[in-house]
């Protein structure tokens, strides 16, 4: 019997090159890159290991949320192809969660003990932990075999991507600390996802007001979770927070950033190309 190969992640199911798959599939790869490059030339600090971490944590998060942009963009967008690149991209998000793992086993000394301990003992790692398992068995189960295999089950489990993202929001705010912007907006997004999510379990359409009320509401909850936050875990005044967001002197707040990324929705959808509609058939003369 022949082994059967590994089809090329930049070919689409007819063996045909794909652009869509080749880009995404270089964009997956140009964060590893560039982090090597950057370790392998010193220009990561005096803690490069710690630098490493945070880098694909991180990637592993947008890789996430980018898998889950897919069906609202190729809906609100008109883009069917991009179905094509989810895969791979929930793929990037698990190699880059594992390489996390990797990296943390590095530093702590490969002491697999103390690994194991801080992992029990530590509440933001054991989540964190918990939601890469949860990618490895999405990773394990993304197979065309698997989902013949398993029917309704296969997007019963898939339903758990959004707990798993939600569980890997909660490790990078834990493991932040003192300043959560780039948290605050990454959970924006995915609050922006989700909405979106909502609005289509109620039927509401991808049309350009109700997706523009979505990015106010958004953005207006990301601001509200960023004081939130800060109110709960550093006992800063919520009302400070939220006056900040007004305030366009220093650094803009993550609920803005947010809301630009919202608004590209409803521009999306004014500008998506109309399905083609066949021509009618002529009926035959009686």
């Amino acid at each position: 019997m022949v082994p059967r190969t590994l089809p090329l992640p930049w070919l689409d199911r007819a063996g045909r090159l794909s652009p869509l798959k080749l880009a995404v599939f270089l964009a997956i790869l140009a964060p590893g890159i560039y982090l090597a490059g950057a370790y392998s030339a010193d220009r990561l600090g005096a803690k490069p290991i710690t630098a490493l971490l945070h880098g694909t944590g991180e990637w592993t998060i947008r890789f996430l949320l980018a898998s889950l942009a897919v069906t609202p963009l190729r809906r609100v967008a008109n883009w069917p192809k991009l179905i094509l690149v989810r895969r791979m991209l929930g793929l990037g998000a698990l190699a880059y969660a594992a390489i996390h793992l990797a990296l943390y086993i590095v530093d702590q000394n490969f002491v697999l003990t103390k690994v194991v301990s801080e992992i029990v003992l530590r509440f933001y790692l054991t989540i964190g932990f918990v939601a890469l398992l949860g990618l490895l068995a999405l990773g394990l189960t993304s197979t065309d075999e698997a989902v013949r295999r398993m029917g309704p089950r296969w997007r019963l489990l898939h339903r758990l991507v959004y707990t798993i993202t939600a569980l890997g929001m909660l490790h990078y705010f834990l493991q932040s600390k003192i300043d959560v912007s780039d948290p605050v907006f990454w959970t924006g997004l995915f609050l922006l996802l989700m909405g979106w999510r909502i609005l289509q379990r109620f039927g509401v359409p991808s049309r350009p007001l109700p997706l523009l009320a979505l990015a106010l509401g958004t953005a207006l909850a990301t601001a509200l979770l960023e004081a939130a936050w800060y109110g709960l875990a550093s006992g800063v005044p919520a009302s400070l927070v939220l006056s900040a967001n007004l305030d366009f002197s220093g650094v803009v707040r993550p609920a803005w950033w947010v809301l630009g990324v919202g608004l590209l929705l409803p521009l999306a959808s004014l500008l998506r190309p109309m399905p083609v509609r066949s021509p009618p058939r002529a009926v035959p003369a009686a």
